[in-house]
């Protein structure tokens, strides 16, 4: 069943367009929101008719955006079906060449990666690694598999969950090879092959293929404008959940990735009601939740709002991305299903890295080093871009790992293309969606040091000016011929 999109909300969307003349102001607009993702493809869009009532403008008008929108390749029109949202296919295909899998080499010569919101371990890993060698020898005299997790680390990590007021045993804890992991885990013990599953548009595209493995269909929920004060679209969120019927819906309300984004409380009410009302149970992603500035007091976690919610972590963001720990934590009764789907993938995480993690979490300051050094450079990258690119628009997130950039004109697949041949690795807005669309956008990372940052943005200040007189070339070359 489609997914469709009603004229009045629609019109909301549209809001206050160019009408010099309407047709193509319209047009413009849409094609906009259908390229930012807050119309996914394969929307169907209202008729004509409900269009030009919601809209107050002419037949005339509606119908030729349409036909716009059709020719420009943003929707497509199926015979006694209706007009449908979609994305250009050349631009696909441009999308699925610049995604760069996990393990791909980096170009040749000295290189910055800010593909991965990753950076070097935290102070302090080292220590805890020379500890946990040392509280290493009881444990060798047994076998090692351990489905659930050390029950050392499931207890500290049960704890943490209680300190933020969310009570939890160590027994609903099931410590996983990292939060990716965690996630694929849960989509095997609770789908079948064909069932829908809502995610966030933008949102972290890994996570999107984890859960993809158990053979689940995903349906997009887009965000609010993501320059806007709220990031959840909740009516859109609301019509989604009733016109999918997803079984799981996946989101990360904690410094969302990779918007940065973080849900308040009354908003965790409302989406934790109508997840509820629609049986969808929610996987609730908090690798960056312990990752906040700026003394930011973060809400309750989500599952205090739902408590049918699973809710998975990690410990690479906090500590170091080579520690591949995670956890999930569940409902209790649905942790023995979950243990069952996880052993069908492997018997257990590494007993020495578990032990570095229990260490790490019972350790004062170490997490509060890291987000002292994370928002330094959060605070470099931010003064780089208002320097060099200060058309560039961008909110300054009070968490996670990146900021989300729109550029003023242009493609980011493009500038991401030129940008891997100077050596620099960055994620243009295709690759967070699962609908496409997006091109506008760049997820630039901080964790990386702060010269790296500060070189980068000067290189894309350079490549910039020469990319968009190229495109005004073509643009004006494709109009003469027009």
């Amino acid at each position: 069943m489609p997914v469709t999109i009603g004229p009045e909300r629609l019109a909301r969307l549209v809001g206050d367009f160019d009408r010099t003349p309407a047709y193509r102001g319209l047009c413009e607009t849409l094609q906009e929101l259908i390229g930012d993702g807050r119309i996914p493809a394969g929307t169907r869009l209202p008729s004509e008719r409900s269009v030009t009532t919601a809209l107050g403008v002419s037949r005339t008008t509606v119908t030729r955006a349409y036909a716009e929108l059709v020719a420009t390749g943003f929707a497509v029109s199926r015979q006694g079906s209706g007009t449908y949202a979609a994305v250009p296919i050349d631009r696909r295909k441009v999308h699925d060449r610049v995604r760069r899998p996990l393990g791909m080499p980096s170009p040749a010569g000295h290189s910055v990666d800010l593909s991965i919101a990753a950076g070097g371990a935290t102070p302090g890993t080292l220590a805890a690694y020379e500890r946990a060698l040392s509280a290493l020898p009881p444990y060798l005299a047994e076998d090692g598999y351990l489905p659930s997790g050390l029950p050392e680390l499931q207890a500290r990590v049960a704890e943490s969950f209680t300190d933020r007021g969310l009570p939890t045993g160590a027994e609903q804890i099931v410590i996983t090879s990292g939060a990716l992991a965690a996630i694929s885990v849960v989509a095997r013990a609770l789908t079948r092959p064909g069932d829908r599953v809502m995610v966030e548009s933008p949102v972290y595209s890994n996570a999107v293929d984890a859960l993809r493995l158990g053979g689940a269909r995903t349906v997009s929920s887009p965000l609010a404008d993501p320059l806007g004060p709220t990031g959840w679209d909740l009516d859109g969120v609301e019509a989604t959940l009733r016109q999918t019927s997803p079984r799981l819906a996946y989101l990360i309300p904690d410094f969302q990735n990779p918007t940065g984004f973080l849900m308040d409380d009354a908003d965790r009410d409302r989406y934790a009601k109508a997840l509820q009302q629609n049986r969808t149970t929610a996987i609730i992603d908090e690798t960056l939740q312990p990752i906040g500035f700026d003394h930011v007091v973060t809400p309750a976690p989500f599952a205090s709002f739902d408590p049918s919610a699973i809710t998975v972590g990690s410990a690479s963001k906090a500590f170091w991305g080579g520690l591949r720990v995670g956890w999930i934590r569940a409902p209790r009764s649905l942790v023995d299903r979950i243990v069952a789907a996880r052993v069908r993938a492997d018997l257990g995480t590494s007993v020495l890295d578990q032990l570095v993690v229990a260490d790490l979490i019972g350790t004062d300051g170490v997490l509060t080093r890291r987000r002292a050094e994370l928002q330094q450079r959060r605070d470099a990258l931010a003064a780089a871009l208002r320097a060099d690119l200060p058309d560039w628009r961008f909110r300054l997130p009070a968490g996670g790992l990146s900021l989300w950039v729109q550029l003023p004109s242009g493609s980011a697949t493009r500038l991401a293309v030129e940008l891997q041949r100077q050596g620099v690795l960055v994620a243009p807005g295709p690759v967070f969606t699962v609908e496409g669309g997006s091109d506008s956008w760049l997820r630039i990372p901080f964790a990386k040091p702060e010269d790296e940052l500060v070189a980068a943005v000067r290189l894309m200040a350079e490549l910039w000016p020469a990319m968009i007189d190229a495109q005004k070339t073509t643009e004006v070359a494709h109009t003469l011929i027009a």
